[in-house]
C-alpha cells in the first residue's frame, strides 16, 4: 500500500507549516496532475525565489510536457486556433492552426503578470478550463498564474477559483528558496470516515463559498493519500494548501453549553475505574485541523479578515477593463499587424499589395493578386468611453436645510453637460432608514427635473446603506461598458445603521466598511463635505481613498465645476 505524502500535523495543531516547503510541495503534486487540480496563482515578485519554484515545478513533470508560456495581449486565433491567414494567402488553400490551449494539452501554461490579463483572455481561458476543449481540440492543461500585482491588485476571481493553489512567496528571500523541503515521514493509515464531508465542514467553517474549493480540495486529499486510505493528516494537508487561502472568516467559536442544575441522587451510582487520559486526548481531531487550517493562512489575508476588509480587486485592464487591443471604436488610420490581433483594414492591404505585383507574378503564380504578410494591415480605432456619474445624495435632515438645493441644481447641470458629451447621471438618494435609486442612469433632462424636483428631505442618515446602494450602481454600470465615478455629497453624521437602528457608533462603523469595499471595487470617488462645521465626512472620505473637498455655501455651478475637477 502507497505511503501518503504527508506526516499529520504537530500535535494539538496551530503550528504554521514551512511556506517553501507547503510549495514545494503544491509543485510536485501541481505536476502530478495539471488539469485535475487546475493550477497555481503565484504572488511573488519577479526574481530568484519565483524562478526557483518554477523550476521546481519543471523538474517534476515527466519528460515531454508540454510548458508554453501565455504572451500578453495574446488574440483570440493564437489561443484557441483557427484560419492561418498569412499562410492561406501565401497557399492559395485554407491551412489551420492549433492555438496555444490545444499545443499545450497535458501540460501547464504559463501567464505572467495575470492580475492584468484582459477579461475575455480570462473567459476562454475559464471555459477551457472547464471543458478540456478549445476549438473542438483537446485542451487538459494546468495554468499557472503569475500574480505581480501591488497595492489592490489581484487575479480575476474567475480563473483563481478554478485554481487548486494559491501560493504567496513575497516574504521569502533567494536563501529560503534554495533548502530543500526534508521528505515527509509516513503517516499512521487511520481512515476518515467521510472526508468529503470533512471538507465541506472545514470550507463552511472559513467562509469559502464556492463548491470548487472542497472539490479541489478532496482531489489533492485523495492524491497524497495515494493508494491508502484518506485520513486525518491528508484532510488537514489538502484544507491547508487549498481551503486556507480562500478564507474569508475564521470559525466561530464553539457555544458553552448552558449549566442546568441537577439534584444529585442519594447513593451515586460507582463510576467504572478509568485508565488516565492522554495528554492532548481532551483535544477533538476536529479541533486540530481547525488549528491547522487557521494557522496556514497567509498573514495579509488573516489581518483582512480581523479587520473586516474586503478582498482585493481584481485588476482591470484598460479604462474601463478592456482590452487595449479591441475591436471596437471609430477608424482613423491602419497600420501593419497581424489580423488576428486587429480588425483587417482591406483597402489599406490591397494598396500595400499593388506596388509589388509585377516583381511577384512569375510561372507557378496563378493568383491575380499577390499578398504577403508585410501587406497586411490592421484598423486604428479610436475608442471613446461613456462616463456615467452616480450622485449620492444626503436627503437627510441635517442636509436637508444645507445642501439639498445645491445638489439638486448641480445635478441638472451636470446631465445638461453629460447631454452634449453623450454622458450619463444617476442619482441615488439616503434618508430616513435607507436608501433608494431616484434617478437610473440617464441623459433625458425632462425625466432628470420630474425626478429631482419631488426629491423630499428629513429623517435620519444612513450613509452606509447610500454608500452600498451608489457602489451597486456603479457596478451595473461598469458591467455595461461604461466608467462609472461616484460624488458622494453628506455631511458625514451618520447616525443610522445598515440594519436600520440608531445609534452614531454602529452607523459610523458601517458606513467606514461600505466606504472600503467602494475602494476595494477600484470605483473612482470624490467626497464633497456639505456640513456647516468641521469635517466629519473625511473619515469616510480617506476609506474611500476619494479626493475630499470642503465646500461653503456656494452656488451649483461652482460646485458642478468642482465636480470636474477632481473627476
Amino acid at each position: 500500500m502507497a505511503q501518503p505524502l504527508v506526516s499529520p500535523p504537530a500535535e494539538g495543531g496551530g503550528r504554521a507549516p514551512d511556506c517553501w516547503a507547503d510549495a514545494c510541495l503544491a509543485a510536485r503534486l501541481l505536476a502530478a496532475d495539471p488539469h485535475g487540480l487546475g493550477g497555481a496563482v503565484l504572488r511573488a515578485p519577479a526574481g530568484p525565489v519565483r524562478e526557483r519554484w518554477l523550476d521546481v515545478v519543471r523538474a517534476a513533470l515527466p519528460p515531454g510536457t508540454p510548458w508554453r508560456r501565455l504572451p500578453p495581449g495574446i488574440g483570440d486565433d493564437s489561443l484557441l486556433g483557427g484560419l492561418d491567414l498569412a499562410a492561406t494567402l501565401a497557399a492559395g488553400r485554407p491551412v489551420a492552426r492549433a492555438g496555444l490551449l490545444a499545443e499545450a494539452d497535458g501540460g501547464l501554461i504559463v501567464a505572467p503578470m495575470a492580475e492584468r490579463l484582459a477579461p475575455g483572455t480570462a473567459s476562454r481561458l475559464a471555459a477551457a478550463l472547464d471543458t478540456g476543449m478549445a476549438s473542438e481540440r483537446s485542451a487538459r492543461f494546468g495554468l499557472i498564474l503569475l500574480d505581480e500585482g501591488v497595492a489592490d491588485e489581484a487575479v480575476a476571481d474567475t480563473l483563481a477559483d478554478r485554481l487548486a493553489f494559491r501560493i504567496d512567496l513575497t516574504g521569502l528571500g533567494a536563501a529560503d528558496a534554495q533548502a530543500t523541503p526534508p521528505d515527509p515521514e509516513p503517516a499512521p493509515q487511520t481512515a476518515e470516515p467521510d472526508p468529503v464531508g470533512s471538507l465541506c465542514a472545514l470550507a463552511e467553517a472559513f467562509g469559502v463559498a464556492s463548491l470548487r474549493g472542497p472539490i479541489l480540495a478532496a482531489r489533492l486529499a485523495r492524491a497524497l493519500a495515494g493508494a491508502g486510505p484518506v485520513g486525518q493528516a491528508e484532510i488537514t494537508a489538502a484544507a491547508r494548501l487549498v481551503l486556507a487561502p480562500r478564507a474569508t472568516r475564521l470559525p466561530a467559536p464553539a457555544e458553552a453549553e448552558p449549566e442546568t442544575a441537577e439534584v444529585p441522587p442519594d447513593d451515586p451510582p460507582a463510576e467504572p475505574p478509568t485508565d488516565a487520559a492522554e495528554p492532548g486526548a481532551a483535544d477533538a481531531p476536529e479541533d486540530v485541523v481547525l488549528e491547522a487550517v487557521r494557522a496556514a493562512i497567509p498573514p495579509h489575508l488573516l489581518e483582512q479578515i480581523l479587520s473586516g476588509q474586503p478582498r482585493l480587486a481584481a485588476a482591470k485592464a484598460g479604462r474601463v477593463g478592456q482590452a487595449a487591443a479591441s475591436r471596437t471604436g471609430r477608424p482613423v488610420g491602419s497600420r501593419r499587424g497581424d489580423p488576428r490581433r486587429g480588425r483587417l483594414d482591406l483597402l489599406a492591404t490591397l494598396r500595400a499589395a499593388a506596388p509589388w505585383q509585377a516583381l511577384r507574378r512569375g510561372r507557378e503564380e496563378t493568383r491575380r493578386i499577390a499578398v504577403r504578410r508585410d501587406d497586411l494591415r490592421i484598423r486604428i480605432l479610436k475608442q471613446r468611453t461613456e462616463t456615467t456619474t452616480v450622485f449620492c445624495v444626503d436627503a437627510s435632515g441635517s442636509a436637508a436645510l444645507e445642501r439639498l438645493a445645491e445638489a439638486k441644481g448641480a445635478v441638472e447641470l451636470l446631465l445638461a453637460e453629460a447631454y452634449v458629451r453623450r454622458d450619463r447621471v444617476a442619482l441615488v438618494a439616503f434618508r430616513g432608514a435607507g436608501a433608494e435609486l431616484v434617478l437610473p442612469p440617464t441623459r433625458s433632462l425632462t425625466r432628470a427635473k420630474r425626478c429631482l424636483s419631488g426629491l423630499p428631505g428629513g429623517g435620519g442618515t444612513p450613509l452606509a446603506s447610500g454608500i452600498d446602494a451608489a457602489i451597486a450602481v456603479a457596478l451595473g454600470v461598469r458591467r455595461g461598458g461604461s466608467r462609472p465615478a461616484i460624488v458622494l455629497l453628506t455631511d458625514g453624521r451618520a447616525n443610522v445603521a445598515r440594519s436600520g437602528e440608531g445609534g452614531r457608533g454602529r452607523a459610523g462603523a458601517d458606513a467606514l466598511q461600505a466606504a472600503r469595499t467602494l475602494r476595494a471595487a477600484g470605483l473612482p470617488a470624490l467626497v464633497i463635505d456639505t456640513g456647516s462645521r468641521g469635517e466629519e465626512a473625511r473619515p469616510v472620505a480617506e476609506a474611500m481613498g476619494a479626493r475630499y473637498l470642503k465646500l461653503p455655501r456656494v452656488e451649483a455651478g461652482q460646485l458642478s465645476a468642482a465636480v470636474r475637477a477632481a473627476l
